[in-house]
C-alpha cells in the first residue's frame, strides 16, 4: 500500500515538473524577436540578404514553389542546410529578409495594418525589445 502511494506521489511530482518545463514565451509574426516565415503581401518591398533565393534540396520536376520570405536569427542564413528543416523550407526557394528591414519597416507596417495607427505616443506592449540577442524566440533551434 505504501509503495503504491509513493509511486502515485512520484508520478504526480514528475507530471508537475513536466508541466512547468513546458511554459514558454510565445512571440508572433510582426513582433520584434520573431523568427520564421513572413507574409510580404502588400508590405514594402523587402530588403534581402542574398539577391537570389536559396534552395537546399532539389525540387521534383514539374513542381514549382513560390519563394518564401524568412526572418531568421544571425547565422541561420549562412548555414541554411543545418537550419532549413526547422522552418519546413529545405526544398523551397527562400529569401532571407534583413534584420533591419524586418524591425524598421515590416514590424511597424504590420502593427499599423493589424492594430491601427499609433497616435498615442506610447510603444505597443510587444515593442519592448528589438530582438537583438533573443536567439530562438518564436523558433525552436
Amino acid at each position: 500500500m505504501i509503495t503504491k502511494i509513493l509511486c502515485a506521489a512520484s508520478l504526480a511530482a514528475l507530471t508537475l515538473q513536466a508541466s512547468a518545463a513546458d511554459v514558454g514565451v510565445s512571440i508572433s509574426v510582426g513582433e520584434p524577436g520573431f523568427y520564421g516565415r513572413i507574409d510580404i503581401g502588400d508590405y514594402p518591398r523587402p530588403r534581402v540578404i542574398y539577391a537570389e533565393p536559396v534552395i537546399i534540396q532539389p525540387v521534383p520536376a514539374g513542381v514549382v514553389y513560390r519563394p518564401v520570405y524568412l526572418h531568421v536569427p544571425p547565422g541561420h542564413a549562412k548555414n541554411w542546410r543545418k537550419h532549413c528543416k526547422h522552418y519546413d523550407a529545405c526544398g523551397r526557394p527562400v529569401y532571407f529578409v534583413e534584420e533591419r528591414w524586418y524591425s524598421d519597416v515590416y514590424v511597424p507596417a504590420y502593427h499599423e495594418k493589424h492594430h491601427g495607427p499609433k497616435g498615442h505616443g506610447k510603444p505597443h506592449p510587444h515593442e519592448k525589445g528589438h530582438g537583438k540577442g533573443e536567439k530562438g524566440k518564436g523558433h525552436k533551434d
